[in-house]
């Protein structure tokens, strides 16, 4: 790799002080869709201020980044079969360790977070059940003592004020870093915007130097979650760069993205659209870089990525080294560089990678950090304790809730959950003054639990973990064939990407093939490409609505039980803002409802068979 290189002209380092002066005094983030002002020579006096005396330049800045993403609420360990590994408590304490041994080096520290701080489940709910703030997620990410954190699309599942209670929780604000988000919609983000604890880039005073962060989040955030008001640029590039450009110009000559655009390649082909950036740290994709010498969890051997940092070529054709770990409280990356006195990165220590976080007997264990453990693990433990001691049901055969299969092919307790909704919908229907539904749509990505739950005794936590988030049964009345069929492209569309839009089905049958041309929408969700992969689909009364990609002359309206996520256009589904009926029962209450009274507490071998019963065929046209 070329590390070393001089990359800050002096188009690099002139902006219009307007610029200058918004990002940096700690107004709020930057606005969507506004461009940068005109552009100026530097000055001879700008020139010498950015000079540096010759005993400077022979004293490298050595850097140690701490970093992770996607902590997700996963609190108290890595979760069935791996209680040995992760957790919050057990996270920090190694924060801890490896902070220390890098300061007794003679290094400098960042702590930083790409992102999706908490999601909805049964940890979550331990805090909005207390009914007091700060929530448990809060307090562990301030002791964990993190210098900054980017916005992640999971921060608004609960909607915005949610995320300002979460962010109001720091009693030693940390700033929320994005360059792409206009929250200005939101009162109580906007509040949190003028008093500097959510920015579009901050300046981190490390050392006796000054390092530069900028955020970016996931331009899919209207239909990956619930920001409500709150307005997201798809133009990320552009705004994350006018950002460096304007640290740049103010004389921060070291500049780390933070950014959670749902993915390693989506990071990546960032990356490549920047320059002057000169560490990009991943989030949202869970992915493994790592060498094969490396410590990792059982079985993440086969989940490597590639080489810790991965090295990519920004829009100057300079080096970029990008570094991710996978979520979960599971491995501290730690990525160690050194920057000369004009801040170009001029090495990467050997000893950077992931260092993963284990308990118990292994040589490597570290003891949990016995403040997160006492005022977050603990409680959060008692908390789902009572979930476990709850049971809903039993179950006669093992049921595929795992996160690569829900999201690319019918599993039986995706049907499951597919035909709680809709029967669910059906016993409300007419209570509400909606007509019975015919069909039922569940996303894959809604289905959170991420394991294969073993026959026996099914607990309320189970239930909780498979269905965490606060979506309400709905049905959509009198959706066209025509447009059913879009949807179900649309949800078939990024299969072969492990997308959260693939659907788990109840009331008919399809067939699609992945060979077909993937449908894609406008911003308006009208078909920009015509979907040619759903080839076949049947109702279960035996009415075919689509046969051989077509739809089938004089096939009917149907009426859609789903969740009021997806009606309301999540994972992109192309329901435009058709009415619905919400009928305020979430889906977590649904599969509890249907195991105890529809199906006499026992989900059957007969009903709900390993592998499905061939609701979901792929056909292969070998196109």
């Amino acid at each position: 790799m070329r590390i070393g290189h001089r990359r800050r002209t002096w188009l690099t380092l002139v902006l219009a002080a307007l610029v200058v002066v918004f990002a940096l005094t700690g107004c709020g983030v930057t606005e969507t869709g506004t461009e940068p002002s005109a552009i100026s020579e530097p000055t001879a006096e700008s020139a010498a201020a950015a000079t540096v005396s010759p005993a400077a330049q022979a004293t490298p800045f050595r850097l140690t980044i701490l970093h992770n993403s996607d902590g997700e609420s996963q609190l108290i360990d890595a979760g069935r079969g791996r209680e040995d590994f992760g957790g919050a408590a057990r996270f920090a304490a190694l924060v801890r360790q490896l902070r220390q041994a890098a300061e007794a080096d003679g290094g400098n520290v960042l702590v930083l977070s790409a992102g999706d701080s908490y999601l909805a489940g049964p940890e979550f709910s331990a805090s909005l059940d207390r009914g007091t703030l700060p929530y448990y997620d809060t307090i562990a990410l301030e002791l964990i003592g993190y210098d900054a954190i980017a916005i992640g699309n999971h921060e608004f599942d609960f909607g915005p004020d949610v995320l300002a209670d979460f962010i109001g929780g720091f009693t030693a604000p940390v700033p929320f870093v994005s360059a792409n988000l206009d929250i200005s919609g939101e009162p109580r983000l906007a509040e949190l915007a003028a008093a500097g604890r959510i920015v579009a880039s901050v300046v981190l005073d490390v050392g006796d130097e000054r390092v530069g962060i900028v955020g970016a989040t996931t331009p899919g955030l209207p239909y990956l979650s619930i920001p409500r008001n709150v307005r997201v640029s798809a133009d990320v590039a552009a705004l994350v760069q006018r950002e460096v450009d304007a640290l740049t110009f103010a004389g921060v000559n070291k500049v780390i993205l933070i950014s959670h655009v749902q993915g390693l390649d989506g990071d990546v082909a960032l990356a490549e659209r920047l320059h002057s950036i000169d560490i990009t740290i991943a989030g949202g994709g869970d992915e493994l870089l790592a060498s094969a010498d490396d410590a990792l969890l059982p079985g993440d051997e086969e989940q490597i990525r590639g080489a810790y940092p991965l090295i990519v070529q920004d829009s100057r054709g300079q080096d970029v080294p990008v570094v991710v770990v996978p979520g979960g409280y599971t491995y501290v990356g730690r990525l160690i560089v050194e920057f000369d006195a004009h801040g170009e990165l001029t090495g990467i220590d050997p000893a950077s990678g992931p260092v993963r976080v284990v308990g118990g007997n292994h040589p490597d264990a570290v003891t949990p950090d016995p403040l997160v453990q006492e005022q977050v693990a603990a409680p959060v433990a008692g908390y789902l304790e009572g979930l476990a001691a709850t049971p809903v049901g039993t179950t006669e055969v093992l049921l595929d809730g795992r996160r690569s299969a829900v999201r690319s092919q019918e599993t039986n307790e995706g049907n499951l959950i597919a035909d709680a909704i809709l029967w669910q919908a059906n016993e409300l229907a007419g209570e509400y003054g909606a007509p019975p539904a015919t069909v039922a749509l569940q996303n894959g990505g809604g289905i959170r639990n991420n394991n294969v739950l073993p026959a026996g005794t099914v607990y309320e936590v189970d239930v909780f973990s498979m269905a965490p988030f606060p979506n309400f049964i709905a049905i959509v009345p009198e959706i066209p064939a025509s447009q059913f069929k879009e949807i179900l492209e649309n949800a078939v569309s990024r299969a072969e990407h492990g997308a959260g839009r693939f659907p788990q089905i109840a009331g008919f049958r399809m067939t699609w093939d992945h060979n077909g041309t993937a449908q894609t929408l406008d911003e308006n969700g009208q078909v920009s490409t015509a979907g040619t992969r759903v080839r076949d689909v049947q109702l279960a009364d035996g009415t075919w609505l689509v046969r051989e990609g077509s739809i089938v002359d004089g096939a009917g309206p149907v009426h859609v039980a789903t969740l009021d996520f997806l009606a309301r256009g999540g994972d992109e589904y192309p329901f435009r803002r058709a009415a619905f009926v919400s009928l305020g029962v979430t889906y977590q209450q649904a599969i509890s409802n249907y195991v105890d009274q529809a199906l006499g507490g026992v989900i059957s071998v007969e009903q709900y068979p390993e592998g499905g019963e061939g609701r979901i065929v792929a056909v292969d046209s070998g196109e």
